[in-house]
């Protein structure tokens, strides 16, 4: 099925913006169900607060004892594990 490009109006600015063709196949390839609401430039600066409003957690891994930090607040009562840690769990 060949894609067509598709004028879209961002939610957020009210301005128009193209959804093109390779973009609604990266879309379909990721199985992304939901065409983007906002334009390129809003999406980047959403992006970007998401990414500042990050917290970094100080914390002793439940695995190997380490400090470190973590991007998130830790759930209390469940483990969490340092980068190192989490990275050979991760592949195992």
């Amino acid at each position: 099925m060949p894609f067509e490009d598709k004028n879209k109006v961002c939610e957020d600015c009210g301005a128009e913006f193209v959804f093109t063709a390779s973009e609604q196949e990266f879309y379909q390839e990721r199985g992304f169900e939901n065409e983007p609401k906002r334009c390129p430039d809003c999406r980047a600066k959403r992006k970007e607060e998401r990414r500042s409003q990050r917290v970094e957690t100080p914390i002793v891994c439940s695995e190997c004892g380490k400090e470190d930090t973590v991007p998130f607040v830790p759930t209390a009562g469940r483990p969490v594990l340092c980068r190192e840690c989490f990275a050979k769990a991760k592949t195992a």
